[in-house]
């Protein structure tokens, strides 16, 4: 038998649940295809909130063939074929058959390219569902071409009504007893993701020794620790490994450091993700007290991404290590968070006349750039000059960390 989850997948676009900022009466994909149409769009949102579902509706809807391909199984031999398929389908003016490709993110340079002419002859309706951010995952060219949609994690009152449409209308289900006494727990453990929740149900319905279910969170939490596995990498394990992850690294801890990243490397986490996280923390925790490792974290990025699995342990594992021991300092952190705070609170001050951009005559007469100082005309190409905008005191943002890189600074 199908899981719960594919059972109960909807047939009908009125049947679908949540995301009512897309889905709701007056949104404007709503309307779009009300009217039949649809432009190629990208569907980025977390796991189990129904971007697959949603796809196939979609087409559904507006009556069109539809192909689908996985970028985990597919290759641009694939991709070719399937546009092939539907070139020979399109018939004169008729709109043109939607293709479905789930994980796009997962699709290389050269298959995404694939895609291009037959997106822009409209050959294909293209949606594309992806987990990650499609502004790093997906070709700028292609990008340019789709609508983005962003999907949300369900909602509790969404949840809620999952189950209850599960307990009245699903096969199994429908032979228990089932209560809903309490369901803090059960959505608190599928972290609004649709399809776990299904998956987390049904666990707890195939334990049953009985007929009569009576769900609490006593229950569910007894039952479901028993199951789950240890690592969940898109669930709240996910947040709270590299929570650990980052922290361990920020209180420069080596080995904590390395053994986060095991746990996230046995768990199937993205390469990409984990070096993309060591990128940020080596700007945020680190900075200025070692600008190398700035250099050293986006190295690793770019290595994890040509390498990819077994061999990018070891890289990560060096840029851990070298991170975690290195000298650390947020006050580049701190700095630009006053100065946006600055900004927010004081406007668009006007820049003085002397910083101003001078290309035209006109400019000069009227005295932008004038008595503008050229430090490298002075001693130690310093001079004293003032570089804000008009203010009763200028506010400094940037205050140097206590080590050995800024106290140079200090001085």
């Amino acid at each position: 038998m199908l899981p719960l989850a594919e059972r109960m997948r909807p047939i009908e676009l009125n049947d679908y649940i949540g995301q009512k900022h897309l889905m709701g009466a007056e949104s404007p994909l709503r309307k779009a295809l009300e009217h039949g149409h649809l432009s190629s769009c990208i569907l980025w949102g977390p796991p189990g909130v129904g971007k697959t579902t949603l796809a196939g509706l979609i087409a559904k809807e507006l009556k069109r063939p539809f192909y689908t391909l996985s970028a985990i199984q597919a290759g641009v031999k694939e991709v070719r074929e399937v546009l092939e398929s539907a070139k020979k389908q399109r018939i004169f003016d008729s709109p043109s058959p939607i293709l479905f490709i789930d994980e796009i993110h997962r699709f290389s340079k050269s298959q995404q390219d694939s895609l291009l002419g037959a997106v822009e002859k409209g050959i294909v309706t293209l949606i594309g569902a992806t987990t990650e951010n499609p502004s790093f995952e997906v070709i700028s060219a292609l990008l340019s071409r789709c609508q983005v949609y962003t999907l949300k994690n369900l909602e509790a009152n969404d949840l809620l009504e999952m189950l209850q449409k599960a307990i009245e209308k699903d096969v199994v289900c429908k032979t228990f007893q089932i209560k809903l006494e309490e369901t803090d727990a059960l959505f608190h453990f599928s972290g609004g993701d649709g399809r776990k929740l299904y998956n987390l149900f049904e666990i707890l319905v195939n334990t049953q020794a009985n007929k009569d279910l009576k769900i609490t969170n006593a229950l569910v939490t007894e039952r479901l620790q028993k199951n789950l596995a240890n690592y969940d990498k898109d669930g709240e394990q996910h947040y709270d490994i590299i929570s650990a992850f980052i922290k361990s690294i920020r209180g420069s801890d080596p080995d904590a450091g390395v053994y986060w990243l095991a746990r996230m490397l046995a768990g199937g986490e993205s390469l990409e993700f984990i070096a993309r996280r060591l990128l940020i923390l080596a700007s945020e925790d680190i900075g200025l007290a070692n600008p190398n490792a700035l250099l050293l974290a986006q190295t690793c990025f770019e290595a994890c991404r040509v390498i990819g699995n077994p061999e990018s342990r070891i890289i990560l594992s060096q840029t851990v290590i070298y991170l975690a021991n290195s000298p650390k300092s947020n006050s580049a952190y701190i700095a630009i968070n006053k100065a946006m705070e600055f900004v927010q609170n004081t406007g668009n001050l006007p820049v003085p006349l002397h910083l101003r951009n001078a290309p035209t005559r006109l400019m000069k007469e009227i005295g932008y750039g004038a008595d503008y100082k050229y430090p490298h005309d002075f001693p130690n190409n310093w001079v004293e000059q003032n570089y804000f905008p008009e203010l009763p005191e200028n506010p400094q943002f940037y205050n140097p960390g206590n080590n050995s890189q800024e106290n140079k600074t200090k001085k």
